[in-house]
């Protein structure tokens, strides 16, 4: 038997340490693990009877890392890749997670029991979790080689409430974080829903009167020999003949818009170009703005009252705010906050954060009660989304109605000036 100082987990997320006697290092990781503990390194205690087969000193690796190595980085992340968990499913395991931990169960054990309600994707997830923290993975590292599925925000969190021993907290602060999320992305989508539908019954319309009611009419005229037609006639009948023998063209054009759109964004000048031009879309702008300030703000928040560092709190939000100029004024806000800045003076000269925002975060840096500003920051945006939301579809509506009414009008008009001019020539005629 020998001696051996392990560092692990407890059942809520504490560190502990100590030394136990076993025969080995697998051995002393078993006794562990009955212990109801998640190991996170265990070897030779100093001065102690050496185990077989090892040096005094020597710390065990853990299991996961022996794997990596013998079978090579790559083919490990991507058999991990395969599985990834949607997003609403995982705020579901987040709060069942943090159930299950609150009322006592073992990290590991609370994973299994969700790793039996699931199917599909979580289940795969969840089991291969599971596997990491048996080998001797904390909760944070096993998550980290699941991206897809856990973003960095969520490895973050974990992290922190592992060291601060709060990993029921962090968790019930992660599903209602997910949760105010999905409901701002859902607002969006139902705000979204009535205009997409107009606009594709509006094309829907034009293009049966472009391909079947002009062509009938251009029949007429040919076979009523109307002799010159007008000039807006003439426009339609080419418009309509351009999409009854050169449709394919118009879907080319299409694809190509979208091809050069998706090169465009992954370029970064050109993607700072289009999230700037983004803000300042008619209509759309101001939602956007909003809705990227009330993300901002939500997120900085939880990150921060979750014991995240301030300076790694920056840069996950940066990351992850969805717009390259506000990320690239949270890029400038790190490194002056490094370099011993006031946060809310950098902010306020970036010139891209509301005097609201900065304003209440300078009052949470005064009062060393940042997180709860940012929640009211969080809050208040919120509110104004729904506000943007309203007033832009109702404006979305009349311009829609106008601008179809517009359109058909000019088609019906083109379609009987024909008439009118042969029908006024015909009594001309007969007249004289």
């Amino acid at each position: 038997m020998a001696t051996f100082q392990y560092n692990a987990l407890d059942a809520g997320g504490k560190t502990v340490t100590g030394t136990l006697e076993a025969g080995s290092v697998p051995e002393a990781i078993t006794k562990l693990k009955g212990m109801g503990y998640f190991v996170t390194s265990v070897g030779q205690a100093r001065g102690g009877k050496k185990a077989s087969g090892e040096k005094p000193g020597e710390k065990a690796k853990p299991a996961a890392q022996k794997k990596k190595k013998a079978g090579g980085g790559g083919g490990l992340s991507f058999s991990f890749g395969a599985a990834k968990i949607k997003p609403k499913e995982m705020t579901i395991i987040t709060r069942q997670l943090a159930t299950l931990i609150g009322s006592g169960l073992p990290l590991l054990r609370a994973l299994k029991v969700l790793e039996q309600q699931r199917k599909g994707a979580a289940a795969t997830v969840l089991a291969r979790v599971s596997q990491e923290i048996e080998q001797g993975a904390l909760f944070s590292e096993a998550l980290a080689k699941f991206s897809g599925s856990f973003p960095r925000i969520y490895i973050a969190m974990v992290r922190a409430g592992e060291a601060g021993g709060a990993l029921e907290t962090v968790l019930s602060r992660l599903a209602t974080f997910m949760e105010n999320e999905a409901k701002l992305k859902a607002k969006i989508k139902s705000a979204m829903a009535y205009p997409v539908l107009v606009i594709c019954a509006a094309v829907g319309i034009l293009l049966f009167i472009m391909l079947k009611i002009v062509p009938t009419f251009a029949k007429i005229f040919e076979d009523m020999e109307a002799g010159e037609l007008p000039g807006p006639t003439l426009l339609l009948m080419k418009i309509s003949n351009l999409l009854l023998t050169k449709f394919y063209l118009i879907i080319i054009a299409v694809v190509v818009l979208v091809i050069a759109y998706k090169i465009a964004v992954k370029i970064k000048t050109t993607r700072y170009l289009i999230d700037a031009l983004k803000l300042k879309i008619f209509l759309f702008g101001p939602v956007i703005l909003k809705t990227i300030i009330a993300r901002f703000s939500r997120t900085f928040a939880t990150l921060i009252t979750s014991g995240v560092p301030i300076l790694q709190s920056l840069q996950i939000v940066r990351d992850t705010v969805g717009n390259d100029v506000f990320a690239k004024a949270l890029n400038e806000v790190r490194n002056r906050v490094r370099e011993g800045e006031g946060l809310s003076g950098v902010m306020l000269r970036t010139s891209v954060f509301p005097p609201m925002v900065t304003n209440m975060i300078a009052v949470g840096e005064e009062t060393g009660a940042m997180d709860a500003m940012l929640e009211k920051v969080a809050d208040a945006y919120d509110a104004e989304v729904d506000a943007a939301v309203s007033a832009m579809t109702s404006m979305i509506e009349p311009i829609l109605i106008i601008g179809l009414g517009g359109i058909v009008g000019f088609i019906v008009i083109s379609l009987f000036m024909p008439l009118i001019k042969l029908a006024m020539s015909l009594s001309g005629g007969e007249g004289g």
